[in-house]
């Protein structure tokens, strides 16, 4: 192994008033920054390992220099670095070379108002917000880095008792947080307009965490007959055992709305806009208005409309959840969810979170991240489509009824046209037939994969009488899940393209 010369090295400190601080750190001769990456690129076969080896991370003032180690904080090296000299050459030069030279210190204290002055489009915060300013992972690659760890060490317990009474800004251990989920958190947070977000494993776990944090043991809920099946089961099933009680209306229904908040002392109301599978909207400023004059939270469901079409804490909700693995993510690649609102209602869902788990894998989240930096050109693409092909299919002799907002016929257009900027890439209709010739429909068509889930660039196909209630011929009939519903996720195929696949396997009815 050759031999590393090392020198000492006066580090700057604004703690000093801006004079050279006393403590020296380990300088590493030109070369090895090259000799190091090298070795890395040779030896880390996982991605985000090789980022991580040349990246360190600051959450410290500007103009103070600090060198990676402790899993991702900023920390003062002097000390340290004197105390485990024998393995500087193996270990921790990694983070402290890359950072020497060039290393790009974040400054998260002036974040939020450089981002609101700099990034003044939702097409720039979805590539630049939580990353182009302020990311706590200082380093030169252009991507944010995927910190891979469990946990993060300290320096001292001085240091560890800072951290615990508020005074050291850090990590502790990977459930309670990691520099690349933080990225995705502050860009998500960006886009919807929040004090704060949490990602976790799901967007199913989203509404359990939610759910668990925010509605007291005998508390009462409201939601809507439309929604995701597993959120209507989770209701059902679970609730309960906290003796948490629910009525349940249908989205368009505000008397019923009003009524139940007059006559039970409603937590929250939970319910989705757009609507899974008929994609009903819900009037979002009138319904907080109604829940707020009664001490209700209103949280919205917002996977099927994305941050680019709608903004539910702008009009009124406390609270908004997405499944992040459709639009958030777009690529059909990864499993996430996320909780946006304020800070302090967002903080006791966080609360919970770290101590039951569920938690975002980082790998997960630099998917997550990618994905978002095409979001708005997907969705773009996403509505531009979905809406050509919901006036194509309703006015096809084989297709019997369309569900879809941006539709003059939808109940809800003019709710869609006053709060949404666009009405989403997901389709349903029903076909001009029986189960039979829906099912040989579904099993014609080329191009779109039939599949749950919807919002990626791949277009998706199903028939929920199949796909999601096939265990219950009841809750189709009570749900009005008929056999012949398709719901119909547009990716950002050609439009043509995806026109003629359908024209083909409707000739085949």
């Amino acid at each position: 192994m050759a031999t590393v010369s090392l020198t000492p090295q006066a580090v700057f400190s604004t703690d000093t008033g801006g004079v050279l601080a006393s403590a020296t750190i380990l300088r590493f001769p030109p070369n090895f920054v090259r000799q190091l990456s090298t070795k890395a690129r040779r030896n880390c076969s996982n991605i985000g390992v090789a980022q991580i080896v040349a990246a360190a991370w600051s959450d410290k003032p500007a103009g103070r220099h600090h060198f990676g180690g402790g899993g991702g904080r900023a920390r003062g090296v002097a000390s340290s670095h004197a105390a485990a000299a024998s393995a500087a050459a193996a270990a921790t030069p990694a983070a402290e070379a890359s950072a020497i030279p060039n290393a790009k210190i974040a400054q998260p204290s002036a974040v939020t108002l450089a981002e609101r002055n700099l990034l003044g489009s939702d097409a720039s915060l979805a590539v630049h917000a939580g990353e182009r300013l302020g990311r706590r992972i200082a380093t030169d690659a252009i991507t944010t880095p995927v910190v891979n760890t469990s946990a993060y060490w300290f320096n001292n317990s001085q240091e560890l008792i800072d951290f615990k009474e508020g005074r050291h800004s850090s990590f502790e251990y990977g459930r309670y947080g990691n520099p690349t989920t933080e990225a995705l958190e502050k860009k998500m947070s960006a886009l919807e307009k929040a004090e704060s977000t949490v990602f976790v494993a799901s967007g199913m776990y989203a509404s359990v965490a939610m759910l668990s944090a925010l509605v007291p043991a005998g508390g009462h809920i409201v939601t809507t007959t439309d929604c995701y099946r597993k959120t209507r089961i989770y209701m059902e099933t679970e609730l309960p055992k906290r003796g948490i009680s629910m009525t349940v209306i249908r989205p368009a229904d505000m008397d019923a709305l009003q009524n139940a908040l007059d006559n039970n002392n409603v937590s929250l109301f939970f319910t989705e806009t757009p609507t899974n599978p008929f994609l009903r909207c819900i009037d979002i400023e009138l319904v907080s208005n109604m829940c707020h004059s009664k001490g209700a939270l209103l949280c919205i469901d917002s996977t099927f409309a994305s941050p680019i079409n709608q903004k539910a804490l702008t009009l009124g909700a406390d609270l908004v959840i997405h499944s992040a693995t459709k639009y958030i993510a777009g690529h059909n690649d990864v499993i996430g969810g996320c909780i946006s609102g304020r800070d302090e209602l967002v903080s006791k869902v966080r609360i919970y979170h770290h101590v039951v788990g569920g938690v975002l894998n980082p790998n997960a989240a630099y998917l997550i991240l990618r994905g978002m930096k095409t979001l708005h050109l997907r969705v773009q693409c996403q509505n531009n489509t979905a809406l050509r092909m919901a006036q194509f299919l309703e006015e096809h002799p084989k297709i019997a009824r369309v569900y879809y907002p941006g539709l003059p016929s939808h109940p809800e257009h003019h709710i869609a046209k006053s709060q949404m900027t666009g009405f989403g890439g997901v389709v349903s209709f029903e076909v001009a037939g029986d189960f039979d010739a829906t099912r040989k429909f579904i099993d014609s068509v080329k191009i779109p994969y039939h599949a749950p889930s919807f919002g990626g660039c791949e277009s998706i196909i199903d028939q929920p009488a199949i796909m999601s209630y096939w265990d219950s011929k009841e809750q189709r009939d009570i749900y009005g899940i008929k056999d012949n519903l398709i719901r119909f996720s547009i990716g950002v195929e050609d439009f043509e393209d995806l026109k003629n696949d359908l024209v083909q396997a409707l000739a085949k009815i």
